[in-house]
């Protein structure tokens, strides 16, 4: 794995975007390792490639697409956000991009903080503001057509609910 190690707000963070998959346990021992006495709490998020067809027989895929730099650097702001909103002790933010299946794990957000409500709170932002801040291109490719994928209503309502919560 290719992930930058980087230190925002005092937090030890690890940003990641790859092609290969990653491995949930791993990742949350690397959260636990790296602990401290007064760490209470590790949540964690792990997102999936929904099946976006409505045909039974039918294969699709999801292309991710990044420029490198750029959206290494998204990631980072999202994390030096969140490490300013919530007294978090580590981070760990892995995005995969290229072609992905159905059932394909996409995403893991993984934060460890001395409360849970800190951790989750972290966890849920971050998931937010990646599905509406982060650099990535996404088209959804099946036999019957090819779309590009632009974030939802939904999900500037979610990230703009935080920002109401300054």
């Amino acid at each position: 794995m290719d992930e930058q190690y980087i230190t925002q707000c005092g937090t030890p963070v690890d940003i990641g975007v790859h092609q290969e998959d990653f491995d949930v346990g791993v990742l949350h021992e690397r959260l636990r390792q790296h602990s401290r006495s007064d760490t209470g709490a590790i949540a964690t998020f792990t997102g999936l490639v929904r099946d976006f067809t409505d045909q039974p027989d039918s294969s699709a895929t999801l292309h991710l697409e990044h420029y490198p730099g750029m959206t290494e650097r998204s990631l980072q702001a999202i994390a030096e956000e969140a490490c300013a909103r919530w007294p978090l002790l580590r981070m760990i933010v892995l995005h995969r991009v290229g072609e992905l299946g159905p059932g394909d794990q996409i995403v893991y957000v993984g934060v460890s903080s001395s409360h849970r409500d800190a951790a989750f709170a972290a966890a849920e932002f971050v998931m937010d503001y990646l599905k509406t801040r982060a650099v990535f291109w996404k088209k959804e490719l099946s036999a019957e057509s090819e779309t590009w994928v632009a974030s939802k209503a939904s999900d500037y309502a979610r990230a703009a609910d935080w920002e109401s919560k300054d």
